[in-house]
């Protein structure tokens, strides 16, 4: 009896054995002819060798019950997959199960057509997936099939909110199905094996999503791991070489070069008249990207202003062809801080090409500009495409570019274009010292210069618009001891501290402390009184309870403390059609680059170093570490390499926000206002300096009075 219950026991043992080797010997089968397709180099990661075939047919004449076949959209998103429908049967009674993505045949009949996604995003719906219900993906470039099925496990949709859909699926009228199950069929709407290629996004929810492709597929759990083509430069524990800042910095400025945005007139006509229309929408002037077959400009027809945030199948970005006043301004000095750091003559040579363009050529400062007698003499064009019109925080950050690369390469041929314009906006400005978010040049003409100045109890309390303005003002009263500067300066801000903070906000009040911090940091330079550290110490106290330890500043919204809880976009249908902040509520751990740290870096080192404070040196020293670690590097997609984003989540360490902001959302990039000054701080945290140091020796008082005699 014993030796019977023995043998038993040995035959279960070894059937066990046989079923299990059975289960895990099941073949597995590609439908495609790319070797190099993502799902199949995943699966021989996973010690899995698949099959490779060229049809259903072929892998229905081999394959069996336990096995399983993958269907591949190796020619996306230009071909459907080759599935039919009586495969699904066969899959269905043969016991064999499938993963087919982006088919052209459904179980039940044809796809009628395609769609091609616009701002909508994807959002898990099935907790199987190992995400939480209402996620958020990205799915770059996204063509989807066009049907309908019941209780998928993701849609695509326009939805509004940052890693989840804030206002679930309230008032979406269009949605198309990205994956559900049908039999023993896992289907998938659009290209999943392109995600890497397509930059989908963020990383750790896609590397969970193709792990529940693969895993129902195969039938056994996997985890796995997703290769990206553009990284940050690196991980947030690891070391940082000893001369980090300056390698960043010198990084940034072979981006320019990297990217290709120099301007030749050998291309230039052509592709402006495509992608820059004339009073057009300056949110839409993007095209097709600068190639390396096309001649790289020399600066002396300007520079173009980066990436567009939208990233199509091929993980490719559209370029900007918007050509801004501002940008020449301030990618001359970022050129000119490559020149000091490696001697290399063609930066400094690029640097002054531009500047002559911006003051000369480019018809920024032609015609009533120009003019000695007219109203808007010294002021700058706001693009070539909107001569008419002027925003004064523009104006300053092209004069403090300015500034910059002609004290770096100690030339001094630019001083009467910068005391021009900032003399003109001075006289625009109001008694309180206030100019406007933006003027037009045929009002000022009509009016007369004279009718601002005389302006009585207007202010703007936006320090976007108009605090760095301020900061040029304090700036020349240095170099001048011209009073007047001084005093518009000082009652503007005084009176922005007094109502601190019911300031106007752009899409966020961390941007707002960002810009307020540089004329409060120059205010102390040129008055250092308890007063005006107390004010600066309010302004940049509130600005670091927001940085994170690894550095990163952290967004708010809200246009006041009083309602910094006040969310900017208030439905699924208004996502992507205004500017908009890059998070949905407070609390999502994203970073700005084209609005906060950026111009919060470059302040707040103008701060330490105006008062010795080792708070706010500190601060600037973790940032820089931070900005240097997240800098793009990619060797696939050279025209990223060395540029920064506008957006990081720093809890994932991974380039993902809200994408909501018309034009201007998560990866755009910008020479001027994000490569620009956070290069430049990197080279003067680098240096051990200050901007205002550097520009110590810049001599303005020649150029200061003949502008003082042209305009007055």
């Amino acid at each position: 009896m014993k030796g019977s219950c023995k043998i038993v026991v040995l035959l279960l043992f070894f059937s066990l054995l046989v079923i299990q080797s059975c289960s895990h010997c099941s073949d597995v089968y590609i439908v495609g002819d790319s070797e190099d397709n993502l799902f199949v180099c995943l699966l021989k990661q996973q010690g899995i060798k698949p099959i490779m075939s060229n049809s259903m047919g072929e892998v229905e004449e081999r394959a069996g019950e336990g096995d399983c076949v993958f269907v591949l959209a190796d020619d996306y998103p230009n071909s459907f997959t080759s599935v039919l429908e009586e495969d699904y049967i066969w899959a269905d009674s043969v016991g064999v199960r499938m993963f087919v993505e982006y088919p052209g045949v459904m179980p039940g009949g044809d796809i009628s057509s395609i769609y091609k996604a616009d701002c909508e995003r994807g959002v898990v719906l099935g907790e199987e997936i190992g995400l939480k219900p209402m996620s958020i993906v990205g799915i770059n470039g996204c063509r989807v099939i066009d049907c309908s099925v019941s209780d998928p496990l993701m849609l695509l949709a326009k939805i509004a909110g940052y890693d989840t859909a804030v206002f679930g699926l309230e008032g979406v009228s269009n949605s198309w199905p990205l994956l559900f199950e049908s039999g023993n069929s896992l289907i998938a709407g659009t290209s999943f094996s392109n995600c890497v290629k397509g930059r989908y996004g963020p990383v750790d929810s896609w590397e969970k999503i193709i792990s529940y492709s693969i895993s129902k597929t195969i039938g056994r759990n996997v985890n796995i791991s997703l290769p990206v083509e553009v990284s940050p430069s690196y991980g947030k524990g690891e070391k940082l070489p000893r001369n980090a800042e300056l390698e960043s910095a010198h990084k940034a400025v072979q981006w320019l070069w990297n990217a290709r945005l120099f301007i030749d007139d050998s291309w230039r006509d052509e592709l402006f008249a495509k992608y820059q229309p004339v009073g057009g929408d300056p949110n839409r002037f993007f095209g097709e990207p600068i190639t390396d077959k096309m001649k790289q400009g020399d600066g002396s027809e300007g520079i173009m202003e980066g990436h567009a945030s939208i990233i199509d199948e091929k993980g490719d970005q559209e370029y900007r062809y918007f050509i801004r006043a501002d940008v020449q301004g301030e990618s001359s000095f970022l050129l000119a801080v490559g020149s000091d750091i490696t001697d290399e003559p063609q930066y400094s040579i690029t640097a002054e090409k531009l500047l002559d363009y911006l003051f000369y050529s480019s018809g920024f400062r032609g015609e009533e500009r120009g003019d000695l007698s007219s109203d808007v003499y010294g002021l700058i064009s706001w693009s070539n495409t909107h001569l008419g019109a002027f925003f004064n925080d523009d104006n300053a950050r092209c004069i403090l570019g300015a500034i910059g690369a002609s004290s770096l390469m100690n030339k001094q041929r630019w001083n009467s274009f910068i005391t021009d314009n900032i003399m003109a906006n001075f006289r625009l400005s109001s008694s309180e010292g206030f100019i406007g978010s933006c003027l037009w040049q045929q009002d000022i003409v009509s009016n007369g210069w004279k009718w601002y100045a005389d302006r009585k109890n207007y202010v703007n309390p936006s320090p976007h618009f108009e605090s760095w303005m301020w900061a040029l003002y304090l700036w020349l009263y240095d170099k001048t001891a011209y009073e007047p500067l001084y005093e518009r300066a000082k009652s503007a801000i005084s009176y922005m501290m007094d109502i601190y903070p019911d300031w106007i906000s752009q899409n966020g009040i961390q941007q707002e402390r960002a810009r307020m911090i540089l004329p409060l940091a120059w205010l102390v330079r040129v008055d250092d009184t308890p007063e005006h550290r107390k004010w600066l110490d309010i302004v940049v106290s509130k600005f670091l309870e927001y940085q994170d330890e690894c550095g990163a500043i952290r967004e708010e919204l809200g246009s006041a403390e009083s309602d910094h809880n006040k969310l900017l976009i208030s439905s699924n249908d208004e996502y992507g059609k205004n500017e908009a902040s890059l998070i949905a509520q407070n609390g999502d751990p994203v970073a700005d680059m084209l609005y906060t740290c950026n111009f919060g870096f470059f302040a707040l080192n103008e701060a330490a170093r105006a008062t010795g404070d080792k708070r706010y040196a500190q601060a600037v020293d973790k940032l820089a570490d931070f900005l240097v670690r997240i800098q793009a590097k990619s060797d696939t997609h050279k025209d990223l390499d060395g540029a920064w984003f506008r957006a990081f989540d720093y809890g994932r360490w991974d380039y993902w926000a809200s994408n909501a902001d018309n034009g201007w959302g998560a990866w755009c990039t910008l020479c001027g206002w994000i490569e620009t000054w956070i290069g430049v701080t990197e080279y003067l945290v680098g240096k051990d300096t200050s901007y205002w140091d550097i520009t110590e020796t810049m001599q303005m008082e020649e150029a200061f009075h003949q502008s003082m005699e042209i305009l007055y």
